[in-house]
């Protein structure tokens, strides 16, 4: 069976707005079939999220105000690639600087792509191990809770509607399924 092309050819683009961290693009694009129209669409710098689970298998979460849903959020750390910085080192950055813990261990579970209809972001995900505590290093403008709750819990909380941060559900399911593969094989 013969797939179709579903590509989109980049004709133009112009630049809608630009702020300090979003820039929104408007393209046009040339369908397959040969019709032109318009994608807008916001240019993220990507970011990583951290799964921190402590030696008695607690996870470090928070609780942070979120202003465009005007409502305290459950997340876990996370944060946004600087210009020109490794995945790794901004996981190993935001950790830091969010919860003041340090780990001796990480993991890659992989990525998610949250918005794919209107932003070219990418969430890196990581796990977190052999955890260090330190004291945090956050910004003026961050202002959050750090709290640590058991994983059966955090995922219960899941299906539960008490944790609906898109990044934060889509790491914990993925580091569940890590935790459950490298449990079942040693």
């Amino acid at each position: 069976m013969i797939k179709p092309d579903l590509t989109e050819y980049f004709v133009s683009t112009e630049i809608l707005a630009q702020g300090k961290l979003l820039t929104v693009n408007c393209d046009q694009v040339r369908l397959a079939n040969g019709h032109l129209t318009e994608r807008e669409y916001v240019i993220h710098p990507g970011a990583v999220i951290i799964v921190p689970i402590l030696a008695n298998g607690n996870v470090i979460l928070e609780r942070q105000f979120r202003y465009p849903l005007r409502l305290v959020f459950i997340e876990l750390p996370a944060g946004k690639i600087d210009a020109n910085e490794d995945v790794l080192h901004t996981g190993q950055r935001e950790l830091l600087e969010e919860t003041g813990y340090s780990a001796n261990e990480w993991v890659r579970l992989g990525q998610t792509h949250p918005c794919i209809g209107y932003s070219n972001e990418v969430i890196h995900i990581y796990l977190a191990r052999s955890l260090i505590a330190g004291k945090h290093q956050r910004d003026a403008d961050e202002n959050l809770e750090v709290f640590e709750l058991p994983f059966a819990q955090c995922l219960n909380m899941i299906v539960q509607g008490e944790i609906t941060d898109g990044k934060t559900i889509a790491a914990l399911f993925l580091a569940a399924q890590f935790l459950k593969s490298e449990s079942a094989h040693g």
